[in-house]
C-alpha cells in the first residue's frame, strides 16, 4: 500500500485537529475527509456531519478511519466504518460495557482489524507496565491514583486512569476505589483516586505507592497533544496491514 487513506471522526475536535495536521505533514498518509457535529473544511478537505458519513466513505473509500468523539458519538460510528470494511483506531473514552460490546460485535461481523486504545502515547504504554511492574513488588502498599485534565474534559476518571486502576486491580485487588475523600474517615484498604480539571492541561497521571518510611511515585507527563497523535499515525500505518481482530497499543509497540 503506497497511501493510506485517512477520515477522522472528531475531525474539528482538539484531538481530530491534531490529528489531521500530522496526518498532512506525512508522505504516507493522506487526509480524505472527517465527520464533526456540523459540516466544514479542514484544510481543504470537507468535513460532513455524522448522518452523511456513509456517503463520504462510499465516496472517499478511506483505508482507515480514526474516532476521537464522544461515546454516543463513536458507538454509532465505528459500526458504519466496520460495516464499510475500513479498519478502525478507537481513542474515545468513557464508553459503558455495552457500547464496548456494540463496538466490538460490529468490528468482528464487518471482519476489519481495529486497535482500540484509552492511550495512544508511546511512554504511557510503557508506564502501564511499569505500574503493573511495581505493583507486583508493592502490593502490601497503600495506593493512589492522580490524573489531571483540561477543564473540558467529560469523563472522569480519565481513560487512562480507569486503564491504571484495571492494572492495580488486577496485581493488588480486588481493592473498593475511594473517589476523593471528605470529612471524618480513616484510610481502609483502598485505592484512593483523585481527578483535577482545569485549564489547558494536556494530561497528567500519577500513581502513589505509600509504606512506612518511603513512598515510591510513578508519574507520567504529557506536554502536547502531538504525543497522542503520533502514536494514532503509527497504529494507522500498522492496522492495515494485520488481519481482522481487536488489537491494543501493545500490538502495535510490541510489547
Amino acid at each position: 500500500m503506497t497511501e493510506i487513506k485517512v477520515l477522522i471522526c472528531g475531525a474539528m475536535g482538539r484531538m481530530g485537529m491534531t490529528i489531521g495536521n500530522l496526518v498532512s505533514q506525512t508522505t504516507d498518509l493522506r487526509l480524505v475527509g472527517g465527520v464533526d457535529i456540523r459540516s466544514g473544511e479542514v484544510s481543504g478537505v470537507p468535513i460532513v456531519e455524522k448522518t452523511q458519513m456513509r456517503d463520504l466513505i462510499s465516496k472517499t473509500k478511506p483505508d482507515v478511519v480514526i474516532d476521537f468523539t464522544v461515546a454516543h458519538a463513536a458507538v454509532e460510528n465505528v459500526p458504519v466504518a466496520a460495516e464499510m470494511g475500513c479498519a478502525i483506531i478507537l481513542g474515545t473514552t468513557g464508553l459503558t460495557d455495552e457500547q464496548k460490546k456494540i463496538i466490538s460485535d460490529a468490528i468482528i461481523a464487518g471482519n476489519v482489524s481495529a486497535v482500540i486504545s484509552t492511550n495512544y502515547s508511546i511512554g504511557m504504554n510503557i508506564f502501564w507496565d511499569l505500574v503493573r511492574k511495581a505493583a507486583q513488588q508493592l502490593y502490601e502498599y497503600d495506593v493512589e491514583v492522580t490524573e489531571a485534565h483540561h477543564r473540558y474534559k467529560k469523563d472522569a476518571p480519565s481513560g487512562t486512569a480507569r486503564t491504571i486502576l484495571e492494572i492495580l486491580q488486577e496485581e493488588i485487588g480486588p481493592r473498593e476505589e475511594v473517589f476523593g475523600r471528605e470529612g471524618m474517615m480513616e484510610r481502609g484498604n483502598e485505592i484512593g483516586v483523585h481527578v483535577i480539571r482545569g485549564g489547558d492541561i494536556v494530561g497528567d497521571h500519577t500513581v502513589l505507592f505509600a509504606g512506612n518510611y518511603e513512598t515510591i511515585s510513578l508519574s507520567h507527563r504529557a506536554f502536547d497533544r502531538a504525543v497522542f497523535a503520533r502514536g494514532v499515525l503509527k497504529s494507522a500505518r500498522w492496522v492495515v496491514t494485520q488481519k481482522p481482530g481487536i488489537y491494543g497499543m501493545r500490538d502495535v509497540l510490541g510489547l
